[in-house]
């Protein structure tokens, strides 16, 4: 099974509870996997979860595969700290995992960006 991951920006408590319901009747009916959604309240939120920094860290890991910290700190040319701080935001976000071994991975073959900004009319 290949997982996805949607990110979106959705306002909308009740337009994220449906969606949410529609996927797990989608899944429950048909036992098909769904995907995975992450649903941030503002594109200030998803800014402060995934930073540049962040998005890169997320890319090296999909392209390379898993890695200990301290190799992927020197796959980023990055201070192990501080992308120890960044994986902790990204495991407690669920957008990477840690492996069989310990190392950071990302559990998604693909990651889909979804939100759009309107003015008021």
């Amino acid at each position: 099974m290949t997982r996805t991951a949607v990110i979106r920006v959705q306002r909308e408590t009740d337009a994220v509870l449906a969606d949410l319901r529609g996927r797990f009747l989608a899944a429950w009916h048909h036992g098909d996997y769904q995907g995975e959604v992450f649903v941030f309240e503002s594109p200030g939120a998803l800014f402060r979860v995934l930073t540049p920094n962040r998005w890169e860290l997320i890319e090296r890991l999909q392209s390379i595969g898993p890695l200990e910290i301290r190799a992927l700190a020197r796959a980023l040319g990055r201070d192990a700290k501080r992308v120890d701080a960044d994986c902790q935001a990204l495991l407690e976000t669920g957008l990477i995992e840690t492996d069989a071994d310990g190392r950071l991975c990302v559990p998604f073959a693909e990651i889909r960006a979804d939100f759009a900004l309107r003015g008021a009319a």
